[in-house]
């Protein structure tokens, strides 16, 4: 399975960097090796939460989006040091938000925000932003899911992976995943029980 295939090469990796090998050459190499599955997360995100972006004047496309989030990880691998497949595309999907929040925020004409808890700053009454005001609750309510929920409905549902694939890259049996993914889901059901049926993020098609 390519995803079996691609989780055991980027662990690899870790643990040469953990070993102490040269990062730059190791990080650059993951990434590398990580492109296909950092392409999927960039247009999963970017079309469920973020399709205004995709459209003028910014007409982002999913391999721009690439491009930003490889830079930025390899800063953050830098001074980060992940030590498994799970906490390596958790960065990532972390670094994939952030980079469509800048973009947003710059559509907004709002100033550049550096710390986490501004990727939850609400877009300006009336504005084109890539995130709707329903979107930026989504997003706000899936951050404050507990943990193992959470990271289950990021792989599932943001990152496009199966239940299987899911389990393999967390450790844990399919119907662990599938236990925390719906119990995050009725979590979420409760909290945005008023949004209109079929909200992207909720919909994994």
């Amino acid at each position: 399975m390519t995803e079996d295939r691609t989780s055991f090469a980027v662990q690899r990796y870790l643990d040469e960097l953990a070993g102490g090998a040269p990062a730059e050459p190791v990080v650059r190499a993951m990434l590398d090796r990580a492109a296909r599955r950092l392409h999927r997360l960039c247009a999963s995100v970017l079309h469920r939460g973020y399709p205004r972006l995709t459209r003028p004047p910014l007409n982002v496309q999913s391999e721009e989006m690439l491009g930003a989030v490889v830079e930025r990880l390899l800063k953050a691998l830098r001074g980060a040091r992940p030590t498994s497949v799970r906490q390596f595309f958790s960065l990532a999907a972390q670094h994939t938000r952030w980079e469509l929040n800048d973009l947003a925020r710059r559509l907004d004409g709002q100033p550049r925000a550096g710390d986490v808890a501004d990727d939850l700053i609400p877009a300006p009454a009336g504005s084109d932003s890539g995130l709707s005001p329903d979107c930026r609750r989504m997003i706000g309510a899936i951050e404050l899911l507990p943990p193992d929920e959470r990271e289950a409905f990021d792989l599932v549902r943001v990152q496009g992976l199966t239940q299987v694939e899911a389990a393999e890259v967390l450790g844990v049996a399919v119907k662990t995943v599938k236990r925390r993914l719906d119990r995050g889901l009725r979590l979420l059901t409760e909290r945005l029980g008023d949004l209109r049926p079929g909200a992207a993020l909720f919909n994994p098609s």
